[in-house]
């Protein structure tokens, strides 16, 4: 019951990725990749279904979506200029999705007030790393598989 890999994308373009195993590269995806797909699964559920991306449940992992449009700094507001802000989790198929969820969504919170529109949508990914840190205070033992919380107790 662990979180493996947490990310933050905007739009077709992944900002934050913190892999907390290394078994998590053995599915290893390019990041941009990465976020190429999840941006068209949430363009696809939310035109044909109405709907946002909560849990895509594959045979050995689970990934677990939050997701919140954001409006592009300085545009029409006439316009829908908006880009989806989607965080993920990848965790073990046993982790339990809504609790991953409300942890996204502190993370989606203290994100967007520590970095500004502008900043989400022209800074480099090196510009967040320092958000890294409050991501693992937030996710805390959530990051740990099970064989690693026993030998933290002994």
């Amino acid at each position: 019951m662990a979180i493996l890999e947490m990310g933050i994308n905007i739009g077709i373009r992944n900002i934050v990725e913190i892999r907390y195993y290394s078994s998590a590269e053995n599915y290893g995806l390019d990041p941009n990749l990465r976020a190429g797909f999840l941006s068209a699964l949430e363009s696809f559920t939310s035109e044909v279904f109405g709907d946002d991306i909560h849990v895509v449940s594959l045979a050995s992992f689970k990934l677990v979506c939050f997701c919140e449009m954001i409006e592009l700094p300085n545009s029409d507001v006439k316009a829908n200029n908006t880009q989806p802000l989607l965080y993920y989790a990848i965790v073990e198929k046993e982790t339990d999705a809504d609790v991953v969820k409300q942890h996204l969504t502190k993370i989606n919170f203290q994100f967007l007030n520590r970095f500004s529109l502008n900043d989400i949508f022209s800074k480099k990914n090196k510009y967040f790393k320092k958000f890294n840190s409050r991501i693992d205070e937030i996710l805390g033992d959530l990051t740990l598989k099970t064989e690693d919380r026993f030998r933290s107790i002994f």
